[in-house]
């Protein structure tokens, strides 16, 4: 057991000190006050002073939490790209990458799912404020960049070009899908499963391709028979099991 620090505003919980819950707390409580403000009276109407009052703060507080008006709605984006960070840092040599990157992404997910309300409000308002929108995006490349980073690393040193930024891309576009598929629901959907079954396709694209750029290719000349047609139509099927 991990001995916990002798003063007490030191003390350990869930991983962070009293202190740094305390800091991050107080970071969610000003996120939600604004968006709540963003909601009521609308973006543009809506000043950081304004904020800073709804919430019970200074004007220097929020700002020492966010550098600018449209990073108010997005409090958690720096702690889950650290938590994607250190899973993928955290991951064993012998892991594949790409099953890195999908333990790191679904706990992104969940890390998600542990403020429903958060996301909900957000995903309303991102849809209204082109700002928001925009930082929205801004984020969510953020994370591509690390996971794209870390499979240009990690893949075979033959590995195409292309293909570290393309299964980055991928795998964050399955994310985003489960997760905008909840939020459109109302928190109806069950967004892990859906990027569970999304990681499985990627899964199978992975097998499909080792297996096809590693065997060798056959040529064979035959007759255009009723036989040859129906052996054909079933390797036909059996091809498209693998994708």
């Amino acid at each position: 057991m991990r001995r916990l620090d002798s003063a007490p505003h030191h003390v350990r919980m869930g991983g962070l000190s009293v202190t740094s819950r305390r800091i991050l707390e107080t970071k969610y409580r000003i996120s939600e006050t604004a968006m709540a403000l963003f909601l009521e009276e609308g973006y543009e109407n809506v000043t950081v002073e304004a904020v800073a009052e709804a919430s019970r703060v200074s004007r220097r507080t929020v700002f020492r939490h966010f550098e600018s008006k449209d990073e108010l709605a997005f409090p958690d984006h720096t702690e889950r790209i650290g938590l994607v960070q250190r899973c993928l840092l955290d991951a064993d040599p012998d892991t594949d990458p790409v099953e890195a990157v999908i333990a790191a992404t679904e706990e992104s997910l969940r890390d998600f799912l542990s403020r429903p309300e958060l996301v909900l409000r957000r995903y309303k308002l991102a849809r209204v404020v082109p700002e928001l929108r925009k930082r929205e995006v801004i984020e969510h490349e953020r994370y591509v960049t690390l996971t794209r980073s870390f499979l240009r690393d990690r893949l075979p040193p033959d590995t195409p070009s292309f293909q570290p930024i393309a299964l980055a891309a991928l795998v964050d576009a399955i994310h985003r899908s489960a997760l905008g598929d909840w939020a459109r629901s109302g928190g109806a959907t069950d967004a892990v499963a859906a990027l569970e079954a999304g990681m499985e396709w990627v899964r199978r694209l992975m097998v499909h391709q080792s297996a096809f750029s590693t065997a060798p290719l056959l040529l064979a000349v035959l007759p255009d028979a009723p036989q040859t047609r129906r052996v054909l139509s079933s390797l036909k099927d059996a091809a498209e099991e693998l994708l």
